[in-house]
């Protein structure tokens, strides 16, 4: 092993930052007549902070936190009912992964990329902190 260089930066992480961008689910969402019972497009993204403690000690994957229970968390919600608004689904989204163990800090966002032909997208975002990171 090498000895670390002094004075360029900290030698351990101070944030540890996971996430899950962009996942397209097709989700039965929106309150106009013309959205009811079509499904659309979404993207969902999820950002994990978590405690540089809980980082593996090991290359093991025993020891990773499972990009799985994302991914599987926003396709279980999208195909669990029908939503109005996208500030519902994220919500309830918000909440299942907040309840993860190990989840100090949370951002979850979502994307409609269909609604406007001159726009990439409208969306929401929620977060457990304020400004750009916590």
């Amino acid at each position: 092993m090498t000895e670390p260089i002094e004075g360029l930066v900290a030698h351990r992480p101070k944030t540890v930052r996971l996430f899950l961008d962009s996942l397209e689910v097709q989700i039965d969402i929106g309150f106009h007549d013309y959205e009811i019972g079509k499904p659309q497009r979404l993207l969902v993204s999820v950002e994990v902070w978590i405690d540089p403690a809980r980082m593996p000690a090991r290359d093991e994957e025993v020891e990773a936190w499972n990009y799985d229970r994302l991914r599987e968390a926003i396709e279980n919600l999208a195909c669990s009912g029908r939503f109005n608004l996208q500030e519902s689904f994220l919500k309830a989204l918000f909440d299942r992964v907040a309840s993860m163990a190990g989840v100090e800090a949370l951002r979850v966002r979502s994307v409609k990329p269909d609604i406007y032909p001159k726009a990439q997208g409208v969306g929401v975002e929620l977060a457990s902190f304020t400004g750009v990171h916590p």
